[in-house]
Formats: C-alpha cells, sequence, structure tokens
C-alpha cells in the first residue's frame, strides 16, 4: 500500500482548541495536509495551519532540545498515526505527525474563504459536545475519538508548558 506523510496541528491558545470542517470526511479536524518534497515536518505544520486558518502559531516542545547547534534539531511530533486516506483516486494511508502548537503574539485568524472553524472548549470535548461553526449555518456534528482524545492530550500539555 501507498503511504504519504502528513501532519497535524492542533491549535491550542488558553482553554480551547482549534477545528476545522473537513467537507469530504464530514467531520471536524484540526488543520493539516500534506509534506512537501523537501520539507521537514515543523514547516509543513506552520504552513499547513497558516494556509488553513491564516493563523501563525509556533510547536509546542514535546521533547528535548539538546544543546549543541550541529547538527539541526526538528522537534518531533507528539506521536504518529497510520490512517487510511480519504482522497480519492488510488487507495493509500498517510502517515500523520501530529504536533500540538500555539498561536504567536498578535496572531489572528484569517481561514481562507468558505473554510468553516470553531473553537472547542476542553469542557466541550470532555463532554463530548456537538461541535457548530463560527457564523452558525446549521452544521453540527461532534468531534471524532481519536481527534478528542488527541486535543485532550494537547490541553495537558500546554497546561505544562505555561507553567
Amino acid at each position: 500500500m501507498r503511504r504519504h506523510f502528513t501532519c497535524t496541528g492542533f491549535v491550542l491558545d488558553g482553554g480551547r482548541t482549534l477545528f476545522l470542517w473537513h467537507p469530504k470526511l464530514q467531520m471536524w479536524v484540526p488543520p493539516g495536509g500534506h509534506l512537501q518534497p523537501h520539507e521537514d515536518p515543523v514547516t509543513a505544520v506552520l504552513r499547513e495551519v497558516r494556509e488553513e486558518t491564516g493563523l501563525e502559531v509556533e510547536v509546542i516542545p514535546t521533547a528535548p532540545t539538546f544543546p549543541f547547534s550541529y547538527p539541526g534539531q526538528v522537534q518531533p511530533p507528539f506521536t504518529i498515526l497510520v490512517e487510511d486516506a480519504a482522497e480519492p483516486g488510488e487507495p493509500h494511508q498517510h502517515i500523520d505527525l501530529i504536533y500540538f502548537c500555539r498561536p504567536l503574539p498578535g496572531a489572528r485568524l484569517c481561514p481562507p474563504p468558505g473554510t468553516l472553524l470553531c473553537w472547542a472548549s476542553q469542557e466541550d470535548l470532555l463532554r463530548d459536545r456537538v461541535l457548530e461553526p463560527m457564523g452558525a449555518c446549521g452544521l453540527a456534528a461532534p468531534v471524532p475519538q481519536d481527534v478528542r482524545i488527541l486535543a485532550l492530550e494537547g490541553f495537558r500539555i500546554a497546561h505544562r508548558e505555561s507553567r
């Protein structure tokens, strides 16, 4: 089976995390997408979040950075998922590198036209609430279990980092 590398960035801002509506999957997901040729995963996740939400973010470190300048270091993902792809054409899988991110100071949400977004609180996810997009258009759906569990873990890590 063919596999493509992808990245996902859970954007955590205070007590909330950002989701966008994936029209093909018909569910709420965090920003993410395919790595481009010769792109490292951190560059890719920062690019994907910016392209899909307009937000400038940084990766929340989940592993140590070592005290040397060479060779360079790239923050590893929190976890890696292997998912069946929903794209049309030849069946394949995504090797999805999962990161937790936070907006840079002064960053503003500015998604492309037609993008449906919603912020979910930790309480929303703990109670498995149905989410509705900003500017409510009648669309509402719960967050998939894997996404919900990872987002809750992101809250834990972001809280630890803020101390």
